[in-house]
């Protein structure tokens, strides 16, 4: 009897263990669980549920240059916008408007700048007549640049000047798919019609730009020797001056060189003002010391960027007579190149004098300019309106009404574009 009952006092306390084993193991693993648990939740950067987080949702750049996105333009076959530039200096307030109204088209945007060595008087008179011409006031595509910049020839203020405008038109012009710069001295060859039918079949991403890698005596004249624009310092316009030091050629970049004159493409003109790869801005403070830079800051950023250097048409879509050698000046156009001009194909041309009889000519026989200034187009007609009354005749602006002048152009743009040789053009 006694051997039954140790038996039953050790099966009795084996009970007794089981009752209290198996709480403890649950107790044990429920505080494990709770412990990580409060661990991955309070570190969501080394945890489980971070990583499901970030598997989830694709990973996203979070660099400033992502925001950036190109630009839309107008698809090809339909009718572009075109973004002006118009600049001129002291006496130029007059020619400027002319060349406004020889250039106006509803369905483009301006930019009219007046430099400050003009006297206050003469850029007051400017602005009030942007401001108050009826056709300017209803459609609102026409701003002059108040806060005016000194510019200096051949300086750099040039290529500044024409940034800033460019600039200017990005914020308030609203889309456009190319942007000419053109001076008081510029004159058009064709109406706004024949230019936006022409280039309604141009790809978009194309820039009209002259250039040449081939910059020969413009090295040890241009590139080597260091200049200064007093107008980057000063508000009195001076000349360039120079510094007796000389530098080398940027190694880091290939220079090209051309025509300060041009039409570039939207997504170039945004490239230049962001410089997202930061070349812009290199090659800007390079030539920030640089004598002629507008005749080679824009030329040799496309020619560098690989993204652009294969968009370039090697001309500069103008008609300009030069003197022979070295083509360093301009000669002042004349009747007698009245025929040579439109042989060329070109849609603008320059140097103009002012009050230079030949223009009048252009106005009458080329152009059609009505009594107060405007070249008629589909978006009205000839019947000369009264200017203080609202255009409201102002119609469909995408409808256009081509002349010779279109045909003109479109000889020049389609033998430019099918040369042989154009691909070997770009940038060579």
């Amino acid at each position: 009897m006694e051997t039954i009952t140790k038996h039953q006092q050790q099966q009795q306390q084996q009970q007794k263990k089981r009752k209290w084993f198996l709480p403890l193991i649950f107790s044990l693993l429920l505080s494990t669980i709770l412990i990580l648990l409060s661990i991955f939740v309070s570190s969501d950067s080394s945890s489980l549920l971070y990583l499901y987080r970030s598997r989830a949702t694709p990973d996203q750049p979070h660099f400033v240059e992502s925001k950036l996105k190109p630009s839309t333009t107008s698809p090809i076959n339909s009718v572009p916008r075109i973004a002006y530039l118009i600049s001129g200096s002291m006496g130029d307030g007059e020619t400027l408007k002319r060349t406004l109204k020889a250039l106006y088209h509803p369905r483009n945007q301006y930019a009219v700048h007046l430099d400050l060595e003009a006297p206050p008087l003469e850029r007051l008179d400017l602005a009030n007549f942007v401001k108050n011409e009826p056709l300017f006031a209803q459609l609102g595509n026409v701003r002059m640049i108040v806060k005016a910049n000194l510019v200096t020839y051949r300086g750099p203020t040039m290529v500044t000047n024409t940034l800033h405008a460019a600039a200017v038109l990005f914020k308030e012009g609203g889309n456009w798919d190319w942007f000419i710069n053109l001076s008081a001295s510029d004159y058009p060859l064709v109406t706004q019609d024949d230019l936006l039918h022409t280039l309604s079949s141009v790809p978009r991403h194309l820039n009209f730009i002259e250039h040449t890698s081939d910059i020969g005596w413009k090295e040890d004249q241009r590139a080597k020797p260091v200049i200064i624009d007093p107008a980057l310092y000063s508000i009195n316009k001076s000349d360039v001056f120079w510094v007796t030091e000389k530098r080398s050629v940027p190694s880091a970049y290939k220079l090209f060189t051309g025509s300060a004159w041009m039409m570039l493409s939207r997504q170039f003109v945004e490239y230049m003002l962001w410089g997202w790869d930061n070349l812009p801005r290199v090659v800007l403070m390079y030539y920030a010391n640089f004598l002629s830079s507008p005749e080679g800051y824009f030329h040799t950023v496309i020619c560098n960027a690989e993204e652009f250097r294969n968009t370039t048409v090697n001309h500069d879509l103008h008609f300009i007579s030069w003197d022979n050698p070295p083509k360093q000046h301009p000669h002042y156009l004349t009747m007698d190149n009245y025929q040579g001009m439109l042989d060329s194909n070109a849609p603008f041309a320059r140097k103009f004098g002012r009050n230079e009889p030949l223009l009048d000519k252009i106005d009458s026989e080329i152009l059609g300019r009505n009594d107060h200034g405007y070249v008629p187009g589909k978006w009205f007609t000839q019947a000369n309106p009264n200017i203080t009354k609202s255009y409201s005749f102002v119609r469909n602006i995408t409808e256009l009404s081509p002349g010779p002048g279109a045909e003109r152009l479109k000889r020049l743009i389609n033998g430019l574009l099918s040369a042989e040789n154009f691909k070997n053009n770009q940038c060579a």
